[in-house]
């Protein structure tokens, strides 16, 4: 067994904080936000909740990858193709819908900082085209260095703007008072899925991570422990869970209880976001803000439209080695794949942000059952070192989140038909 140390450390770090940067965007920025503006603080629960029932399922990426030293795809192929091939649909699927919302929410963002008067779908369309650029030129490490710079100045602003609000009159001091929207109908039911569908992320993107830690073995030549990759899994998980509950805290200080209601328009929304800020700090911040939310959620973009063509790419070369041999055309197919059909959805959905991203977040919530119920599936397998398999809390926890999440995936659909 290795000893842990502060070096080690420091070499493991980056797979946890990356997985960071990647969940707070749509789901921090919009529907914790939305869930404090709406239901004051009435849904904290459910965010501690819904982190806690999917922290196994993205534990056991980082375990699996620190343990057999290879990405959990080769995990899911020792299961069978069978689950690779349901993976690989289900992950084309979600990765196109999801691509779009956070692409949709960026160009809002853009629109709203530098009074770029065109339609959604036109600014939308520049934004992949500098994606597409970005990914295909090779800039992503200098992004990604700014991405973490940036989410982390977002958060401190976040925790601070919080705690500013805690002495100001926002209108949310008679709180009791204020009438919230109707949580167990068909609509209430709904806004839980879609907060919880990408609460602190999606559960397929536990992939990502792990194909990142395995980058990083090979960028600092050090293969960590099973307890160091768990520390940097802890640190970036513990991490989104905090400032999500920061960010309900701010659409509850800010705007609950004020009368006002996000816009479904990704301009407006925009500037109501920013506008969080704002007021609380001053408008002397808006450039400031508007900045630092845009490039925030350009690289929550850019890290969708990279992790998304890769995690899929490296399914099919397991699913046909002879046929896809590792290379980038593969890479670029699916990229190319993912920035056409994101546009196509987009353009039927330039006028309602808050309806591509609930659909979003709710299939996100549908779908996860299937993919935790996969990842669990690997880790107790008998390929699994047995000595390395998850104990018997984790286990029951796991049991605990996949009840969890079909219970609600069952409510949901009844509260459909009936």
């Amino acid at each position: 067994m290795k000893n842990t140390n502060y070096q080690n450390i420091q070499k493991t770090i980056g797979p946890g904080i990356l997985f960071a940067g990647a969940a707070i965007g749509g789901s921090h920025l919009i529907q914790s936000t939305r869930a404090g503006a709406d239901y004051g603080f009435d849904l904290l629960t459910i965010v501690i909740l819904i982190n806690l029932f999917k922290y196994p399922f993205f534990e056991f990426g980082h375990r699996y990858t620190a343990v057999t030293g290879e990405s959990i795809l080769n995990g899911y192929a020792k299961l069978g193709k069978s689950t690779l091939w349901i993976f690989l649909i289900m992950n084309i699927f979600t990765s196109v819908i999801n691509g779009a919302a956070v692409t949709l929410v960026t160009a809002g963002l853009c629109a709203n900082l530098f009074s770029i008067m065109l339609s959604p779908a036109i600014i939308s369309l520049l934004v992949l085209i500098v994606i597409t650029a970005i990914l295909f030129i090779g800039r992503y490490a200098m992004l990604d260095m700014v991405m973490k710079i940036m989410i982390a100045i977002l958060a401190i602003t976040t925790i601070i703007t919080v705690f500013i609000a805690l002495g100001i009159d926002t209108g949310s001091a008679n709180q009791n008072l204020v009438s919230k929207p109707d949580l167990w109908n068909a609509a209430g039911i709904a806004f839980l899925l879609a907060l919880m569908g990408w609460m602190p992320a999606p559960i397929e993107i536990s992939v990502w991570p792990s194909l990142w830690a395995l980058e990083r073995s090979k960028q600092t030549h050090y293969r960590p422990s099973v307890k160091e990759a768990l520390i940097d899994f802890h640190i970036g998980y513990i991490g989104t869970t905090l400032i999500a509950l920061f960010f309900v805290g701010l659409g509850a200080f800010v705007m609950f209880g004020s009368g006002e209601k996000f816009s479904n328009s990704s301009v407006v929304f925009s500037s109501q976001l920013v506008s969080l800020y704002t007021k609380t700090i001053g408008e002397w911040s808006r450039i400031i803000i508007g900045s630092i939310v845009f490039i925030t959620m350009l690289s929550t973009t850019l890290t969708v439209f990279d992790a998304y063509p890769r995690t899929l790419a490296g399914s099919m070369q397991l699913l046909s080695v002879r046929r896809f041999k590792p290379g980038k055309y593969l890479y670029h197919f699916w990229a190319i794949f993912m920035i056409i059909a994101g546009f196509m959805i987009i353009a039927c959905f330039t006028s309602g942000i808050k309806t591509l991203m609930d659909f979003a977040t709710i299939v996100a919530f549908l779908a996860a059952p299937v993919f935790a119920i996969i990842n669990y599936r690997v880790v107790t397998a008998p390929f699994m070192p047995e000595e390395y398999r998850p104990q018997k809390w984790l286990r029951i926890l796991s049991w605990a989140g996949m009840i969890f999440l079909v219970t609600f995936s069952l409510i949901y659909i009844l509260s459909l038909v009936l």
